[in-house]
């Protein structure tokens, strides 16, 4: 535990990183090879990421293309694609999986935004707990003597700005995938 600032920014720096990766995978739409990045395919007899047995390429506006480097792993890279819940249809041709990204519905928008939300909210509690740890620190270094009240106070008030701040980058990410989303 520690209140140092420059830690508790990079632990921030952190929890926003994270919702990016999330609203990375989210669809909208269009085709975007950062919907296939979590997925893991099984090959050579373990689970690995699709980045290690593949390149994903976008060739145009509703298509992903994966370029499967072994032709022994086509097969469990395509089941793995139709089995992570994202609503396409891989299709195998030779040792490249074409994947057609359909438009989405006004319902399903409605529904992938509310995700969105979700995850932003995760983010602003791993801001938070992050503050809170800093909090804490602190207290306890004044309670130890290693510092006075009033640079207690200045420090609270530090942490307390630098969390303000990434709460409101996480509702910028947000509102920027809402609109996304949305259209």
């Amino acid at each position: 535990m520690t209140a140092d600032i420059n830690e508790l920014r990079r632990r921030m720096e952190g929890a926003l990183k994270s919702l990016h990766q999330e609203f990375g995978g989210l669809r909208t739409g269009r085709a975007n090879a950062a919907l296939l990045e979590h997925i893991q395919v099984d090959a050579y007899g373990s689970m690995m990421p699709i980045s290690q047995v593949a390149t994903i390429s976008v060739p145009e506006a509703h298509m992903l293309s994966v370029q499967v480097w072994d032709k022994g792993v086509v097969k469990s890279v395509e089941k793995a694609i139709n089995a992570a819940g994202l609503g396409v249809n891989a299709i195998a041709d030779g040792q490249l999986v074409r994947v057609p990204i359909p438009g989405l519905s006004q319902e399903r928008r409605k529904e992938l935004s509310k995700i969105a939300g979700k995850y932003a909210e995760e983010g602003k509690v791993s801001v938070r707990n992050v503050r809170r740890d800093g909090m804490d620190a602190l207290k306890k270094m004044e309670k130890d003597g290693d510092i006075s009240k009033d640079e207690h106070k200045k420090r609270e008030g530090d942490i307390q700005k630098l969390t303000d701040e990434f709460i409101k980058k996480i509702d910028e990410a947000l509102a920027a995938k809402e609109k996304d989303i949305l259209g």
